[in-house]
C-alpha cells in the first residue's frame, strides 16, 4: 500500500488534469471513487477500450444521475466520508448540480474541496471555454517556447493540464489535507493552470527580471539560443540532445565531440551563438546516435538521446528503475516518485463507466437494499 492509504477521495468525473490528480493520488494509495455521468460524454479518445484510459487507472467508477435528487444526494453521503473532493467544472456549474463547496462543507466541515480550472474561479474570462494552450498563452509559457524561427510552439498540453493543473491540484489537496488535520477545518483549493503555469516559470522570470533572459525567442540558453543545450540530428535521422551549461560539462563536451580541436569562439559569445550552433550539427551529424551514445552516454556532458515513446520504456536506466509498467498489455509510466517503505502501487486498470457502482457504494457504506433502491429509482447505475 502506498503512503495515501487509507486516504478517501470523491472524484468528480472530467477530462485531463482532474483525472490526472485522481490517478495521482491513486498511485499513492488513496481510495478513489469516480463519480461519472449515467450518459456517456463523447470526450473518449480510445473508444471503449478502457485499458488505453491510462489517466482513469486505479480507482472505481459509479455512475450517477446528478439530475436526480437522489442521485445527488447519494453522492453528498459519500462526501460526507471523504477527505478531499475533486472537481473540474466551469465555475458555478458545481453550485447547480448542487455539489458546490458550500453545501459539501456544510455536510463535512473537514473536506478539503479541490477545485480545478484553466483561468481561476473567478476574473473577466473566468467563464470561457477553454484548453491548455489557451492558459499557458496567459501566463506567459508559450510564447517563450520555440525557435528562432518556429514562433511558439506547444509543449504538447503538459505544461497546462498537467505541470501546472494536476501537480498543482494535488499539492494544494494534500497541503489542505495537512491543515485540515491540525484544524479539523476544511476549506476549498481554487487552481488556475493559468496560475500553475506561470508559476513553473518561476526562475525564467527570475532571469527575465535581471535582464539576463530576454523576450526574444530562441535567442537564450534554454530555449535553443544556446549551441551547449539543445537538440541536434544525428547521420541516422535520428537526435540526442546536450545541456552542457557548466564550463567543466562543456570541456567534457568540446573534448569527447572532438570540437576540443576546433578554433570555436567562447562558450557564451551570444553574438556567435548562431556560428557556433552551425558547427555543433555539422559535427553531430557526423555520427549516428548509438554511436554518439556510446561516446557520451554516462558522462557529465549532460547528455541523452531522444527516445520516441515506443522506445523510452526499453532503455536500460529505465528497465534497471522499473520506470515503465505494463498492465493489460499496454506500457506505461510507473508511479513515481518511488518509497522506501510504503511502495506506490496501480490497483488495476481503469473500469468502464460505472462498472463498480454496486461494488464502490457497499464499499463506502451503503446497504444492498439502499443500492437496489437506488439502481430501480435510476439515480444510479451499474454498466
Amino acid at each position: 500500500m502506498g503512503p495515501l492509504a487509507g486516504l478517501k477521495v470523491v472524484e468528480l468525473a472530467g477530462i485531463g488534469p482532474v483525472p490526472f490528480c485522481s490517478t495521482l493520488l491513486a498511485d499513492m494509495g488513496a481510495e478513489v471513487l469516480r463519480i461519472d455521468r449515467t450518459a456517456p460524454s463523447g470526450l473518449g479518445i480510445s473508444g471503449h477500450d478502457t485499458r488505453y484510459d491510462l489517466l482513469n487507472r486505479g480507482r472505481r467508477s459509479i455512475s450517477v444521475d446528478l439530475k436526480n435528487p437522489d442521485g445527488v444526494a447519494t453522492v453528498l453521503r459519500l462526501v460526507e466520508q471523504a477527505d478531499a473532493l475533486v472537481e473540474g467544472f466551469r465555475p458555478g456549474v458545481a453550485e447547480r448540480l448542487g455539489l458546490g463547496p458550500d453545501v459539501c462543507l456544510e455536510r463535512n466541515p473537514a473536506l478539503v474541496y479541490g477545485r480545478m480550472t484553466g483561468w481561476g474561479q473567478d476574473g473577466p474570462v473566468a467563464h470561457a471555454a477553454g484548453h491548455d494552450i489557451n492558459y499557458i498563452s496567459l501566463s506567459g509559457v508559450l510564447y517563450s517556447i520555440g525557435t528562432r524561427d518556429s514562433g511558439p510552439v506547444p509543449p504538447l498540453n503538459l505544461t497546462g493540464d498537467f505541470g501546472g493543473g494536476a501537480m498543482f491540484l494535488a499539492f494544494g489537496v494534500m497541503a489542505g489535507l495537512w491543515e485540515a488535520q491540525r484544524s479539523g477545518k476544511g476549506q476549498v483549493v481554487d487552481t488556475s493552470m493559468v496560475e500553475g503555469s506561470a508559476y513553473l516559470m518561476m526562475g525564467i522570470f527570475g532571469m527575465h527580471g535581471s535582464g539576463f533572459w530576454t523576450d526574444e525567442r530562441g535567442a537564450n540558453i534554454l530555449d535553443t539560443g544556446s549551441p551547449y543545450y539543445g537538440v541536434y540530428e544525428t547521420k541516422d535521422g535520428k537526435w540526442i540532445s546536450i545541456g552542457s551549461i557548466e564550463p567543466k560539462f562543456y570541456a567534457e563536451l568540446l573534448e569527447k565531440s572532438g570540437m576540443d580541436q576546433m578554433d570555436l569562439p567562447e562558450q557564451h559569445d551570444r553574438e556567435k551563438w548562431p556560428q557556433m550552433i552551425a558547427t555543433f550539427r555539422e559535427v553531430f551529424k557526423g555520427k549516428t546516435r548509438d554511436e554518439w551514445c556510446e561516446i557520451m552516454e554516462g558522462s557529465d556532458i549532460c547528455f541523452a538521446p531522444v527516445l520516441s515513446m515506443t522506445e523510452a520504456p526499453h532503455h536500460p536506466q529505465n528497465v534497471a528503475r522499473e520506470s515503465f509498467i505494463e498492465i493489460a498489455g499496454v506500457p506505461q509510466p510507473a508511479p513515481a516518485p518511488k518509497f522506501s517503505r510504503t511502495k506506490a502501487e496501480v490497483t488495476g486498470q481503469a473500469p468502464s463507466m460505472g462498472a463498480n457502482t454496486t461494488e464502490g457504494l457497499t464499499a463506502w457504506g451503503f446497504s444492498d437494499d439502499e443500492v437496489s433502491a437506488l439502481l430501480g429509482s435510476g439515480a444510479v447505475v451499474q454498466n
